[in-house]
């Protein structure tokens, strides 16, 4: 049985009955939405999830990496494309919950205080069509490693039974990533292989911006932040046309 976006999940009062009704439905759903999935599906699937069980119209999961997050998985081009704003600015819900190991969810990014944390991020989501953002860390209370963010087109919070939901399928996707292995059967190489060139694309590039600018490695990944979002595009395709000599930094 599916259910539908702003469903609440849990039924009526909020008691012991409610919360078992949140993990069976979250259970099955979650057990629906995997039937097949190959370790590199995982991910996206948990994301799309996230999206059937809330009232929200995009997810994406994101991982610590060094400098900035490495984007993992989204439903749909949609999440993906918020989720790279955020890595590409440096700015908005994921990183702060990377920082603090704390939920941040916002119920509209255009009042209140959204717009004066990350005004750049919310001045951008706000472009692409989105009101409230939701950001829940995976990993433990030791240790975030990631994030899933949520993302609504509709200004709005979670119900304390729809956070719950989306917290299982936090736990789940933590749990998920912590188990799938690294290689692929049958000789498919790596699952997080691109992910890993990206990430060093971005390294590279940043060691680059250095020499050509003489210049630390904080301030040079902040100057190709700042290019790319200057010219609208991600960190990551930037990196790309600076480790291809397309793209110099110590010239006009």
């Amino acid at each position: 049985m599916g259910v539908r976006p702003g469903h609440d999940p849990a039924g009526d009062p909020d008691g012991p009955d409610a919360r078992a009704g949140v993990y069976e439905q979250v259970a099955e759903a979650i057990t629906t939405g995997l039937r097949g999935a190959g370790p590199a599906d995982v991910p996206g699937r948990l994301c799309a999830v996230a999206v059937a069980l809330l009232p929200v119209d995009g997810a994406s999961v994101s991982l610590r990496g060094d400098g900035m997050p490495v984007q993992l998985a989204a439903s749909g081009p949609y999440a993906a494309h918020l989720a790279q704003v955020q890595a590409t600015l440096g700015d908005g819900p994921c990183r702060d919950v990377l920082e603090t190991g704390r939920p941040v969810l916002v119920r509209d990014l255009a009042a209140g205080d959204g717009a004066h944390r990350w005004p750049v991020f919310a001045q951008q989501a706000l472009g692409a069509g989105v009101r409230a953002v939701y950001a829940l860390p995976l990993g433990s209370d030791a240790a975030c490693v990631g994030t899933l963010d949520l993302y609504r087109d509709t200004p709005g919070g979670l119900t304390d039974r729809q956070l719950r939901a989306a917290v299982l399928v936090a736990g789940v996707m933590t749990a998920a990533l912590m188990d799938l292995p690294y290689d692929l059967p049958e000789g498919e190489g790596p699952w997080l292989e691109g992910l890993a060139a990206d990430h060093d694309r971005v390294h590279q590039a940043v060691g680059m911006i250095m020499v050509q600018l003489g210049i630390g490695a904080d301030e040079a990944l902040a100057r190709l932040r700042g290019d790319a979002f200057a010219h609208g595009r991600t960190a990551v395709e930037v990196a790309l046309d600076v480790v291809s000599h397309r793209r110099r930094f110590d010239t006009r």
